[in-house]
């Protein structure tokens, strides 16, 4: 799609023009006035900020010791802090804060790399080097990332930096060259696309940010015409994941570098081009991708998560709001100006991306203006390309993953399901924990958080869920109706064949206003009771009672079936976990003592 309208175009690419640079001082001057003051004491709370040096030693931690955070917990410091000080200096105009941006303009243009440790390698799923090769730069997320925050400061302050010294812009031009637009061209990194290679996040993600530090500076025709076509593939095979109900298999945490990166991508393609992708935002399956973010929001924080996405995906806000706006969808805007809102974020002071600020900063005020009769709709939604089922009533949603266990950042999950209760977690999905050199590697699942016996699924015979495309489920069948949604399926095929399951059927019958009803049943050759034990992950503390689970107030799962039942405290220790969950979570050990296993929560 966006190669063929990309080799049509027979006109003059312009330079990307997106919002007023610091020398036009009435439209900052016009800014939202609690944003203006909020920036100004963010830079004033770090002026003479001092922008660490990243040792080679600390870059070869991951290798040595798998530890990833000790280097990039600074090596994104230095670029929030260098975001904000622009953003203050484009609102003061006063020069106060120059000595602190030509600071971190030249310590992040020293840095020997800009890809992160855990990416520095030139092959796909090859082990990292050690060391990064300053005479080969490696185009990974946070090199194209930082290649494209320095073009923002570069596009914001370009005359105000040579006022102080040319050599400033030289500089910045010219690690661009080296580290960007050269190895962009030159070299085939795997994000890039060919074939039927699979793609993800990075696609998308990485070709957003070559295109805004090509076009957000002047550059020559034909070197713009070759990133302009060259981007536009990559779009194209980027786009060949998804189904064309729109599904982002990675999560709503992974949309906002996926959809949200697509739809800058299309905003830079256009303001290049006079509008000559504007054809697209018509097109079926990006309004699907672009609507997804809201099909999966539960309600407040929490949305239906899976894979590597965390139930406290974050809050939607500028970037959403504008592809709602793009593709007409009132609700869409709605939500996100709701959830912007909701979130009290107006700095966006965790990211590390200066034109995601720009555009925050430029947008706040006609979002929070934004008024609709329209309500949020949040209708039942199954997406056949994943796989995701959702559900709801007034009260309760439920989400269950059918699909097979071969996602992007993928989980052992086939069939697992989760249940919210007037917006709070009652039958969980715990997330995953801080990455490090395991999470991609072949010993991915030996963290618990990737196991099948670790989210709301069966162990059989000892034997948990295998990753891959061959493990999946199947007969899967779906209805959807204002009383009535279900889906039924096999979960069998997910399992081993140690785990001798010859059939695992799991049926979700969601009967609106009413009740919510799990029904497993199972066949295995041999059985005795134990064979089979069902894992349920809670956040509240469940109590077993009486044939019923209750977890803590929320309510209460009946056992139709005779079973027994073990509760395992299991402590939140890990920091990114910690940003969903305030406590421990647990896992209820459900043995049947027969072949089927019924649980049903009465409204």
């Amino acid at each position: 799609m966006f190669y063929e309208i990309a080799s049509r175009f027979q006109g003059t690419l312009k330079r990307f023009v997106p919002y007023a640079t610091i020398d036009d001082i009435s439209a900052w001057n016009a800014l939202d006035d609690t944003w203006k003051n909020e920036i100004r004491k963010a830079a004033d709370a770090i002026k003479g900020y001092t922008y660490s040096s990243l040792p080679a030693s600390m870059f070869m931690d991951f290798t040595r010791i798998g530890n990833r955070s000790n280097y990039e917990d600074l090596f994104f410091a230095k670029r929030r802090a260098l975001n904000t000080f622009v953003l203050a200096e484009c609102v003061t105009q006063a020069g106060n804060y120059m000595d602190d941006i030509i600071n971190g303009i030249f310590s992040i243009c020293e840095e020997s790399a800009w890809q992160l440790p855990a990416h520095n390698s030139y092959i796909r799923d090859t082990p990292c080097l050690p060391l990064p090769d300053t005479t080969d730069p490696v185009l990974d997320l946070f090199a194209c990332e930082t290649g494209a925050l320095l073009a923002t400061v570069h596009y914001l302050l370009a005359n105000k930096l040579d006022q102080v010294s040319p050599t400033i812009t030289k500089r910045i031009r010219a690690e661009l060259k080296h580290r960007i637009y050269t190895p962009y061209l030159s070299k085939h990194f795997w994000w890039m696309g060919h074939g039927d290679e699979p793609m993800c996040n990075w696609t998308i993600w990485c070709t957003q940010n070559v295109l805004l530090s090509v076009f957000l500076l002047p550059n020559e025709p034909c070197f713009q015409k070759d990133v302009f076509l060259k981007a536009s593939k990559s779009t194209d095979y980027f786009l060949k994941e998804y189904g064309d109900d729109g599904c982002c298999d990675e999560g709503a945490q992974y949309y906002r570098h996926s959809g949200l990166c697509l739809f800058n991508t299309i905003e830079i393609l256009n303001a290049i081009t006079d509008g000559y992708f504007s054809s697209v935002y018509k097109e079926v399956k990006i309004r699907n991708m672009a609507l997804y973010i809201q099909n999966v929001h539960i309600q407040d924080k929490y949305y239906a998560n899976f894979a590597d996405c965390s139930p406290v995906a974050g809050r939607a806000g500028v970037r959403e709001y504008l592809f709602g706006k793009r593709i007409e969808s009132t609700s869409m805007m709605q939500f996100a100006a709701e959830d912007f809102l909701l979130g009290k974020d107006l700095l966006l002071a965790s990211e590390i991306n200066l034109y995601y600020r720009l555009q925050n900063a430029f947008t706040i005020k006609e979002i929070n203006a934004f008024q609709s009769d329209e309500p949020v709709v949040h209708s039942d939604i199954y997406y056949p390309s994943v796989g995701l089922f959702l559900a709801r009533d007034n009260n309760y949603c439920v989400a269950v993953k059918a699909g097979d266990n071969n996602d992007s950042h993928n989980h052992n999950d086939t069939g697992s399901f989760t249940i919210y209760k007037n917006g709070q977690p009652f039958v969980i999905d715990v997330g995953v924990e801080t990455y490090c050199q395991k999470t991609f590697s072949p010993r991915r699942y030996e963290i618990w958080t990737m196991q099948s016996a670790y989210h709301n699924l069966p162990t059989i015979h000892g034997q948990m869920q295998l990753p891959g495309a061959d493990y999946k489920a199947t007969d899967v069948s779906v209805s959807l109706g204002d009383e009535v949604s279900k889906i039924h399926m096999n979960i069998a095929s997910a399992y081993p064949e140690e785990a001798h399951v010859t059939s695992y059927e799991r049926t979700v019958t969601f009967q609106k206003d009413t009740s919510i009803r799990i029904q497993d049943s199972f066949t295995c050759n041999p059985w005795k009771e134990g064979d089979v034990v069902l894992s349920l992950m809670t956040y509240e503390k469940p109590v077993f009672h009486n044939h019923s689970l209750f977890i803590g107030s929320l309510g209460e799962i009946s056992m139709e079936e005779e079973v027994s039942v073990t509760i395992e405290e299991i402590p939140i220790t890990d920091a990114r976990l910690q940003t969903a969950w305030d406590h421990e979570v647990y896992r209820t050990l459900i043995t049947p003592k027969t072949t089927t296993i019924t649980m049903e929560i009465k409204q």
